[in-house]
């Protein structure tokens, strides 16, 4: 018998991202993260290693230390280092060791940086509020009042914003000086240094919709301040750069959609002064992005002999891919069956490191070889973990559905046996326009292990299948996509090994929106777990940090448009139908699905004598199943695993 991946894996699962590659590709620096299981807190540092012969060693020892990069002549090695649960400061050392030094003293802490092509300069990307500075507001211990003038004031995860922004300074490191270089109701991230070190590209959101569209463009400023000057015209929202090396061009993801998809779906295009943007790409490839502004923008590379190169998703699954910046095919060098989100080339583009994570590993870090595509692993910190409990097995299949085809994955418990019947879970991603690719996803592995199937479908609404797929979810929530969920789990309750009547079904944001959908339009599903739903698309338009921009082009409009039709489509309308026992899971500082969401349909289930729980997670913002305190993810998956338990064995 094999010992289950249980909730407190949390505990144990390392991560290993922000692979730096040292400029002549001797050395790798990249952040080891982990849990102090004794004190309950997340921590990193930098480790490097020697690529000749493999051997690592910790550089770092703060408490919260991240994001390294090496200088340009490799004889530095700076990185974000947030002590004592103070805000992220640039530091640096000599990257053969020694003292570490802070650079920065931003009030609000650093979020990006930059250094400069000749390693004199860092371009600083940090919170800027403009009333830092300002006498007290009142006397120490009365309350005082705070003053709302824009729609998007918070933001999840980062919190309240207020009047605060990020925005750009470039410090000279020889006097310590730093210059701030841009300002303005609007926020500035990405920094990208041109190739002679006299302009700095970087992402913006300046239009006079700012506040209600989620638009972004690319503007370039001289690095020693002035007057930014617009690259994008033409595009509607931007997510990541470089420059070409002659400094003349600068290489984009971006989208011409109106409704700002970049994230759901972007193009890789060339920008040049004066002319139109040049799209180099179609939408068999969607370039990976992460999840901006809480990660860091992605990293694209172009090459000295005119290739672009970048990660980039096709359904379901990453690749490294290389354009050829004057037109012409995409060309795969590396991947597939896995989800990249980390990437870092050295100074000739010769080689990179790519931070993966496959179905049966939470994430290693690979050497590929850019010319042979040849690719090495090179960590494996969760080797002991896993080989005493291992990961469950992936199977992938299609069905065809009204005009599409929709992908799913299967996982199966340890010691499978298909002489016998299991429980079956539905797990359903967030979005709509996420996707499950081929990767660890503990929630899923707990369950498989546990004794389950379970089955995670990418219906239409997915990213990664193309523009057509993606885009047919708009206004169509509960609609079609629903559909193609039901008809993936009709699929599987025709196989002999799988019990129709002990199907249970899990999701989280969009997740949780098709959960408790799910379970008012059929009773089929024996329990339910609902996380971070969204319930009543009429109070989330308001309550949401992203209600308007986000809700608009999802849901058919503004209120004044679509507000019958938000009810329509809203799982509390269904309420009343409801049979299936329901668990609400929702952390209480969640921005994006306000935790009133959950709030309304406790409280209409209960009225209704529904069987219904509702946990709610103290302090915790939409993102804390990935990115919150260790007790509460594991809070998470212990209560999903039970719930399950409770009602399917």
């Amino acid at each position: 018998m094999t010992n289950p991946i249980t909730p407190d894996l949390v505990y144990h699962i390392k991560t290993a991202v922000d692979p730096a590659l040292s400029p002549d590709g001797t050395s790798l620096a990249y952040t080891l993260g982990w849990v102090d299981d004794e004190r309950l807190e997340s921590r990193s540092r930098i480790m490097v290693m020697e690529l000749g012969t493999g051997l690592c060693k910790e550089f770092t020892r703060g408490e919260k230390d991240s994001a390294p990069k090496f200088s340009p002549d490799g004889l530095q090695l700076a990185f974000l280092r947030s002590d004592d649960g103070g805000p992220a400061q640039v530091w640096v050392m000599a990257a053969d060791g020694g003292e570490a030094r802070q650079l920065t003293q931003a009030a609000k802490g650093v979020f990006d940086y930059a250094w400069s092509p000749d390693g004199k300069r860092l371009a600083v990307c940090a919170d800027v509020d403009p009333k830092d500075g300002d006498a007290p507001a009142g006397p120490e211990g009365v309350p005082q009042v705070t003053v709302v003038r824009r729609v998007r004031y918070r933001y999840d995860t980062l919190g309240w914003r207020g009047d605060a922004h990020f925005h750009l300074s470039v410090l000279d490191l020889e006097s310590g000086e730093t210059r701030q270089i841009t300002d303005g109701d609007w926020d500035d991230t990405a920094p990208v240094w041109s190739p002679d070190g006299s302009q700095i590209a970087f992402m913006s959101g300046r239009r006079d919709d700012r506040d209600f569209l989620a638009l972004s463009e690319v503007y370039a400023v001289a690095a020693s301040g002035g007057e930014p000057r617009l690259l994008s015209d033409g595009l509607f929202s931007v997510g990541a750069l470089t420059w070409s090396p002659d400094g003349r061009q600068v290489a984009v993801v971006g989208s011409d959609a109106p409704e700002g998809m970049v994230l759901w779906q972007g193009w890789l295009y060339v920008l040049e002064d004066g002319k139109e943007p040049r799209r180099l790409t179609d939408d068999t490839i969607k370039p990976y992005l992460g999840f901006p502004p809480v990660m860091r923008p992605a990293t694209l590379r172009w090459t000295d002999d005119g290739r672009i190169i970048y990660l980039g998703e096709r359904k379901g699954e990453s690749f490294l891919f290389q354009t050829p910046s004057a037109g012409g095919p995409s060309e795969s060098i590396w991947g597939g069956s896995c989800l990249a989100t980390g990437l870092s080339f050295d100074q000739g583009a010769a080689q990179a490191v790519a931070a993966a994570s496959f179905a049966g590993s939470p994430g290693d870090l690979f050497q590929i070889d850019l010319t042979t595509g040849r690719s090495k692993q090179l960590s494996d910190h969760n080797r002991a973990y896993l080989k005493e409990r291992p990961a469950a097995r992936l199977e992938k299949f299609s069905i065809e559905r009204a005009g599409f085809e929709i992908e799913c994955r299967l996982f199966f418990p340890p010691e499978f046996d298909a002489e016998l019947t299991y429980p079956l879970v539905l797990d359903i991603h967030g979005g709509p326009n996420g996707a499950f690719y081929d990767s660890f996803v503990p929630a899923q592995q707990v369950l498989a292990t546990a004794g389950y199937l379970v089955l995670a479908v990418n219906p239409r609404g997915s990213s990664t299948y193309g523009a057509d797929f993606m885009m047919s979810v708009l206004g169509d929530w509960g609609g079609e996509d629903y559909e193609d969920l039901m008809a993936a789990v009709d699929e599987l309750c025709r196989r002999p090994y799988v019990d129709p009547g002990r199907l249970g079904v899990h999701g989280y944001s969009y997740g949780g929106y098709m959960t408790s959908w799910a379970v008012g339009h059929t009773s089929r599903f024996k329990a339910a777990v609902v996380g971070a739903p969204c319930i009543n698309l009429h109070s989330m338009y308001g309550t949401s940090d992203i209600g308007i921009s986000f809700g608009e082009a999802q849901w058919g409009g503004p209120l004044t448009d679509a507000a019958e039709k938000m009810l329509e489509r809203s799982p509390i309308s269904y309420a009343a139908k409801v049979d299936t026992p329901v668990l609400l899971l929702h952390g209480d500082a969640d921005a994006r699905c306000p935790i009133g969401q959950s709030e309304e349909y406790f409280t209409a289930l209960k009225r209704l004598g529904k069987e219904v729980e509702f946990v709610r997670f103290p302090g915790c913002s939409h993102l804390f199943p990935r990115m919150g305190h260790p007790k509460m993810r594991e809070e998470y998956l212990a209560r999903t695993l039970g719930w399950f338990n409770r009602f399917l064995t």
